[in-house]
């Protein structure tokens, strides 16, 4: 089974390029952030013709997320943390995966940027909640399956170049520290798992010619838990989208479970 996780930004604008690629790489299910569109204007239909059904969870103009699926999800569900500003942030299924019951969830944690303000405490008080229902969870269903755009670089390696990002919302100690944690409840970062040292990344900014002097980062993840680690066959980054007439900055990351 092939589960994408994709940053659209803006899935109305990128549609032509995200049904080519569903053309091309045929997943079973993609885990889309950054939609920017409300649920009743959501592409259902796009997706629909391709034989996909649809669980969305939109915003106006900003944020969102959705789970596009060939198979019939169950449990899906938008309140897994109470957002403090009722931001479109997550959206959780249930997929069946022989005889496990796995929890898919779908994440686009908050920028955080510029550091110092609002939107920093609102990051950090996000990822608390969020990593604190998380521990939940796992008590509950040990097979957890965390997608989406995290809004942190990991580790050094995982940016072009970190001294840049040593004070930035996206590479601050205590921000790593947060993901770390997460890891800590009982997960494997599956790129990670598998590359212990390559340095690829899943987002190149639009400005200053990043995409083509490859000034990336990776800070869209794949957590798995602990429990499925033994049905992972493969994890990629796949960089042609990023190549396409106008893209998404983000590129999509492609986990084969079995």
């Amino acid at each position: 089974m092939k589960i994408i996780s994709w940053n659209v930004n803006s899935v109305r604008a990128r549609i032509e390029n995200i049904k080519n690629y569903i053309k091309d790489s045929a997943p079973d299910i993609l885990m889309l952030q950054e939609i920017k569109t409300q649920d009743e204007n959501f592409p259902n239909d796009e997706f629909k013709n391709l034989g996909y059904i649809s669980y969305v969870f939109g915003q106006k103009s900003y944020n969102g997320v959705a789970i596009i699926s060939k198979h019939e999800l169950v449990n899906t569900n938008n309140n897994f943390i109470k957002d403090d500003l009722n931001q479109s942030r997550i959206i959780t299924a249930e997929l069946k995966l022989k005889k496990k019951i796995i929890q898919m969830i779908n994440i686009y944690v908050p920028n955080g940027n510029p550091v110092d303000t609002e939107k920093y405490e609102y990051k950090k008080n996000w990822l608390k909640k969020f990593i604190s229902n998380v521990k939940k969870k796992i008590q509950k269903n040990s097979n957890i399956l965390i997608a989406g755009d995290f809004n942190i670089i990991p580790e050094e390696i995982d940016v072009h170049d970190f001294k840049r990002y040593e004070n930035d919302a996206l590479g601050r100690l205590e921000i790593r520290k947060k993901y770390r944690e997460l890891i800590n409840l009982g997960f494997k970062d599956v790129y990670r798992l598998k590359n212990k040292t390559k340095q690829e990344y899943t987002f190149w900014d639009y400005f200053a010619g990043s995409w083509q002097k490859n000034y990336g980062m990776r800070i869209d993840h794949f957590l798995i838990s602990n429990s499925l680690v033994e049905n992972i066959k493969s994890i990629n980054i796949n960089k042609k989208p990023r190549s396409k007439e106008k893209p998404s900055d983000h590129t999509p990351i492609e986990l084969e479970i079995i």
